[in-house]
């Protein structure tokens, strides 16, 4: 499986600049790929404002996802802000190229950055699945929260999308070096560059291998595709012949 993951930075608070900026992206993404991920509120940048957002313009972010999942046959992922009932939502998009759509809602909301305020937290832990792959959507500050992305046995890729701020740029690395390692499975983060204007973001996009090899990194450019190679029957073989997860503790989340 041939995966990408579209590190770049966003137009603040701008929906339509966004997602023309992330469609001309996507044009250039290699034949073959068959899923791309985008960083977290990719088309807005990370607001706490999200009551001043057009309704109309956040409302057409998941088709517009499941009309680029279908023109350029991938599955397509990344978060959004979403209104639902509650109030907001930190919203993580599956798009699949049948047409299917699948969402996570962020768990974890970062309260340094006064995000559980402004949104809702998610309730659920999800799986997605494509072509043989399963899938354990993450956001951001959900990384730091290893009980919550604990494998058991369920999944085979970790996916976190992410605004992750410079200044922490060395947690990013570690944390998803440590969730590949310990759950024995691939883990991609992506990333944003650029700046809003309360943060700086370095990128730092990047694939971890179930060994927490680095498979696939992204360098300092201001925007790029960051593509890595995924082998299912290696996961599978390294995971017999090295079975930790045998002697994983039992738990249970509570909500």
């Amino acid at each position: 499986m041939r995966i990408a993951l579209i590190e770049t930075s966003l137009h603040w608070g701008d929906v339509n600049k966004n997602l023309n900026h992330y469609e001309e992206l996507l044009k250039s993404v290699e034949s073959g790929c068959r899923m791309v991920f985008l960083p977290e509120m990719f088309s807005t940048g990370f607001t706490m404002e999200p009551e001043k957002l057009e309704p109309g313009a956040i409302e057409k972010v998941p088709q517009w996802m499941s009309d680029m999942s279908v023109r350029y046959n991938i599955a397509l992922g990344g978060s959004t802000v979403a209104a639902g009932k509650e109030g907001f939502f930190n919203r993580f998009y599956f798009c699949l190229p049948n047409g299917e759509m699948f969402y996570y809602d962020k768990r974890h909301l970062f309260r340094m950055g006064e995000e559980d305020q402004h949104y809702q937290p998610g309730k659920e832990r999800k799986i997605f699945y494509f072509e043989g792959w399963r899938i354990l959507p993450q956001v951001c500050y959900d990384l730091r929260f290893p009980v919550w992305s604990r494998n058991r046995g369920d999944y085979d890729l970790m996916v976190n999308v992410a605004n992750w701020p410079s200044a922490r740029q060395d947690v990013w690395s570690a944390l998803l070096k440590a969730r590949a390692i310990e759950n024995q499975c691939y883990v991609a983060g992506v990333n944003r560059t650029g700046s809003d204007p309360n943060v700086n973001y370095a990128g730092g996009s990047v694939v971890f291998s179930p060994k927490g090899e680095i498979l696939s990194s992204s360098s300092k450019k201001n925007s790029q595709i960051i593509y890595a190679n995924l082998d299912l029957d290696a996961l599978n073989h390294f995971r017999q012949k090295f079975p930790v997860w045998k002697d994983a503790d039992e738990f249970e989340v509570k909500l």
